[in-house]
């Protein structure tokens, strides 16, 4: 019978043919005290066992995955949460592991989802708030399963800044000069979110100025 080690292993692999473009994993309680949590003296996670954080690449050439509909998401979240659900089900009949699909707002019982994938070693947060992965830069979008396994213990993953040396593409874009005292701005960037969401559009075009501005993952 395979060990949990074996299983995540396995799991990340059928991450990856349900469609996932890239997967990893990470400890549930290495989220409880995270930089988000701390930031937002709001714990990251109340689970014991393993998040398998997945990721959806959102390429410019196919904006419609983004488009944002109320009580609805965005197609993207919906073929993320696709891919969990499969997963899930894939663990509970394959291995007999409880697992679910977690909630994508942190107020229906989700998790700080970039802090996950960095912790689970995806990719790094950029000076623009987004996770910068490897090949992807920041257009992904991810979503996370948990799964009682026991994960192995990993050091966070250490390197070079992956905004040293960059000339700022996304401070110079951003329409709502979030980035003004030096540091990113999470109110500033969700005034607009929340303007475009009153706007009474069906469907609704968020802004993306940053993100499609930085040159990282090519």
């Amino acid at each position: 019978m395979p060990d949990d080690p074996e299983i995540i292993r396995a799991a990340i692999r059928k991450a990856h043919e349900l469609g996932a473009d890239v997967a990893g994993t990470v400890p549930a309680k290495r989220l409880v005290d995270c930089p988000s949590a701390v930031a937002e003296k709001r714990p990251g996670s109340q689970d014991r066992g393993t998040y398998i954080v997945l990721g959806l690449s959102h390429d410019p050439e196919h904006p419609e995955l983004d488009l944002w509909e109320p009580g609805r998401g965005t197609p993207g979240d919906r073929i993320l949460a696709r891919i969990g659900k499969d997963l899930a089900r894939w663990l509970q009949e394959e291995h007999g592991v409880r697992a679910r699909l977690i909630p994508y707002r942190l107020e229906d019982g989700g998790i700080y989802l970039k802090d996950a994938a960095s912790l689970a070693g995806i990719g790094r947060m950029g000076r623009n708030n987004l996770v910068l992965v490897p090949g992807y830069g920041p257009r992904i979008r991810f979503r996370a399963v948990w799964a009682d396994l026991d994960c192995p213990e990993e050091p966070s993953p250490e390197g070079e800044d992956p905004c040293a040396g960059c000339e700022e593409y996304c401070i110079r874009a951003c329409p709502m000069d979030a980035f003004c005292t030096g540091r990113f701005s999470r109110e500033r960037c969700l005034a607009r979110m929340n303007a475009d969401k009153n706007s009474g559009r069906k469907r609704i075009d968020h802004c993306r100025a940053c993100e499609l501005a930085c040159p990282a993952g090519g």
